[in-house]
């Protein structure tokens, strides 16, 4: 058997503890086996725990030092397919009273649930190993509860992922489905930008703004794809005429009381959305504009949008109304035409792109208060952060990316979850607290303990991705466990190049046919000096 070993923490620290002679002559020995893979994993073992045994006097060791944990990898070419061994000191205070060793093995994959371990079997084998007459056992089991879903035999590929770990006491049987009672914690990892979210037109949305944001920033933008079919220069001034109409008093027919109001996907809109993101009818001069120019598709076509609305504003061709504590340039060039005289502005380097970036921001960040305060998931005063202007454009931006991240998590829960208010305020009080503290990070885990039962429909049929079961006896340090483990994948890295490709996903969109499982098992023993 090849054999590497493997110091899982406090490796460097080794190097500079007081060690005796032959302490300092083992370590060199576990580092020459480490590069030769020529002595057996047992006698790492071995020495590890002689050094370490207070009753060897012959051994000459005037001082005792505690060694970090062993870990010895191996390749599991031996008949139990062992993976790993390691050996851990026991100790009371800084006194060294014994070693724990540990021994797990893997193997698999396999579907054939025959072969799996029988729970009154393992719960003889664990008595007789350590002479216990009563043991506890508790369980662990992880569903996916939400998964890939194909689109045209295709499948998006996508970081996002919502699983659910549960854990109860008392297992009577092997892959048995959690109890109501059990505890449960939801894993949620979103990555926004799904085209069937259905807040992926908002997301577009955002988009636009970071390619603004990065146009400020460098000095080069890169148009994204329009977000309409027809130009902007085109939808500007048919929004203008018409408001230069409205002011001379003519009626436009079906348009009277129209706003312009963020436009959804409506194929890609599930009806139980619209109860929780609507589309909010305030919008003013600005958030309107936004909704116009947001399919600028060059720096040229976006001069000549803003020149048409200036000029507008000079001859007082339009008296547009905005909303309160707006401090964008454009805001301040309408207040000022309401008293018949604005400032000249020069719409050239990177004026153009910033007066369109804040009327942009001041827009999606109304958006993004409208939901979480009309779900009542938070107060203005809470989402002060997120929308403050007293940061730079740039970090108002990377807050505006949290809200939107945010608001993808809520509303995958609501539509593909369920969730009420009851569940949605938590979390969104957990990802707030979050993004308050940290960056955008759509690789994080958000975790929000629950009940079972909210989410049983989703994973009662279902195989788990892990189940687990831990046996166990005795109390302190005197506790010994022995774990029994399936997993839909190798529960050790190194053992993955062995057994990539000899299985598949065996459940596409929540189908519950077999699925091949590795079988993992860890055995414990201990070794008291006293």
């Amino acid at each position: 058997m090849k054999k590497v070993t493997q110091w899982k923490n406090q490796k460097q620290m080794m190097l500079f503890m007081p060690l005796s002679f032959y302490q300092r002559r083992v370590l060199d020995q576990w580092l020459f086996l480490s590069e030769e893979q020529s002595k057996c994993q047992r006698q790492l073992i071995s020495l590890y725990t002689m050094v370490q045994n207070p009753n060897m006097p012959h051994l000459k060791i005037s001082e005792l030092v505690v060694l970090p944990p062993l870990w010895i990898r191996c390749d599991g070419s031996d008949p139990e397919h062992t993976c790993w061994l390691g050996a851990e000191p026991l100790k009371a205070g800084n006194k060294i009273t014994g070693i724990n060793f540990y021994m797990v093995t893997c193997d698999g994959p396999a579907a054939d649930k025959t072969c799996f371990a029988n729970m009154e079997e393992l719960k003889v084998a664990h008595k007789m190993k350590h002479h216990s007459s009563i043991v506890m056992t508790k369980g662990f089991a992880q569903y996916e509860l939400v998964r890939a879903a194909a689109i045209e035999d295709t499948i998006i590929e996508s970081e996002s992922n919502i699983y659910v770990d549960i854990t109860w006491n008392t297992v009577d049987k092997i892959l048995e489905t959690p109890p109501l009672i059990s505890a449960a914690v939801l894993n949620i990892t979103l990555e926004s930008g799904d085209p069937r979210s259905p807040v992926y037109q908002l997301y577009r949305e955002l988009q636009f703004l970071l390619a603004l944001a990065e146009g400020l920033k460098t000095g080069v933008t890169e148009w994204p794809e329009p977000l309409e079919s027809e130009s902007a220069v085109e939808l500007v001034q048919e929004f203008l005429t018409d408001l230069k109409k409205k002011l001379d008093g003519y009626c436009i027919s079906g348009h009277s009381n129209e706003t312009e109001k963020i436009k959804c996907d409506t194929a890609a809109v599930d009806s139980s959305i619209k109860s929780i993101f609507s589309e909010r009818g305030d919008l003013d001069f600005a958030e309107q504009l936004w909704c116009k120019m947001r399919s600028v598709s060059s720096y040229q076509e976006l001069i000549v949008c803003f020149t048409l609305i200036i000029k507008s504003l000079e001859h007082g061709e339009i008296q547009p109304w905005i909303h309160q504590g707006s401090s964008s340039l454009l805001s301040k060039l309408i207040q000022q035409s309401y008293h018949g005289k604005i400032e000249v502005v020069s719409l050239s380097g990177i004026t153009p792109i910033q007066m369109l970036l804040e009327i942009g921001l001041d827009k999606m960040k109304k958006d993004y208060v409208s939901f979480f305060i009309g779900q009542e998931l938070a107060t203005l005063t809470y989402l002060d952060y997120f929308i403050s202007t007293s940061v730079d454009l740039q970090e108002q931006v990377h807050r505006v990316q949290k809200l939107h991240h945010m608001l993808e998590i809520m509303v995958s829960c609501t539509v593909l979850l369920q969730f009420k208010h009851e569940n949605l305020f938590p979390l969104t009080q957990i990802c707030m607290k979050y993004y308050k503290e940290n960056p955008l990070n759509e690789k994080h885990v958000f975790q929000l303990p629950i009940r079972p039962a909210l989410v049983k429909k989703f994973y009662q049929n279902d195989n788990p991705e892990i189940w687990k079961v831990d046996i166990s006896s005795g109390h302190g340090q005197k506790e010994v466990k022995t774990t029994w483990q399936v997993s839909t994948n190798p529960p050790v890295e190194h053992m993955t190049s062995n057994t990539t490709g000899l299985f598949s996903d065996s459940t596409v969109n929540g189908s519950s046919e077999e699925r091949m499982y590795f079988i993992t098992m860890a055995k414990c023993s201990q070794v008291h000096f006293t």
